[in-house]
């Protein structure tokens, strides 16, 4: 299991853990602590919010360590859980309504010419280590509406593949895939404006002008 040293796999760090080594939930938790907040973060946005239901979501995920099963990664499970606690904050401070973008399309599953931003991590490497274009990068995400934003958090950022990005979302397969396109779509209208000044003078960035 990647991040747990010494243990064959997941299954058999949980069952120890089961068995009375408490200590060893860190280490199971720690991987998962990033995308728990970051999740947590795009739902509830506001970071001190973010951090308690954090906190409240890890603390679930120990008390019913005994349900899972092992149908998943651990990392979906848990993020799962965290979803369910971010959502139920929002329903107990507001009557959420989340307008239905993609209600036509999203349960297709079929394939979909990518944006040419495909990833905000396909720049190279020398500009992200600049300032300015990280923070405009992070602006661009925090922009995007909740159900977009989500996707791109645990698919671009976290690297989840699609299966796990559904089942962590509850949404289909399908649906990862069309808010995703949707989502590198609208980075790319907003941040190409102001990637132009951050071009190499040699080459395209992105593949523009090919």
């Amino acid at each position: 299991m990647k991040n747990v040293p010494n243990f064959e796999s997941e299954a058999e760090c949980i069952r120890r853990i089961l068995a009375g080594e408490k200590q060893l939930f860190h280490t199971l938790i720690r991987p998962c602590e990033r995308p728990v907040y970051f999740l947590l973060m795009s739902i509830l946005r506001n970071e001190a919010e973010a951090e308690d239901a954090a906190q409240e979501a890890i603390v679930k995920i120990y008390r019913n360590l005994h349900l899972f099963r092992g149908e998943s990664q651990f990392r979906t499970w848990a993020l799962s859980i965290a979803r369910n606690e971010g959502l139920g904050r929002l329903r107990k401070t507001e009557a959420r309504r989340e307008e239905s973008l993609d209600a036509l399309t999203e349960d297709q599953a079929g394939d979909f010419t990518p944006a040419i931003l495909t990833s905000w991590r396909e720049v190279p490497v020398q500009a992200l280590e600049r300032k300015e274009l990280g923070a405009l990068l992070r602006q661009a995400i925090e922009g995007l509406p909740e159900i977009y934003r989500n996707v791109v958090l645990l698919r671009d950022i976290e690297e989840m593949n699609v299966r796990e990005t559904a089942a962590a979302l509850g949404i289909a397969e399908g649906a990862v895939k069309v808010r995703l396109h949707r989502a590198r779509a609208l980075l790319q209208r907003s941040l190409a404006p102001r990637l132009k000044e951050f071009a190499p003078k040699r080459g395209k960035l992105f593949g523009w002008g090919r």
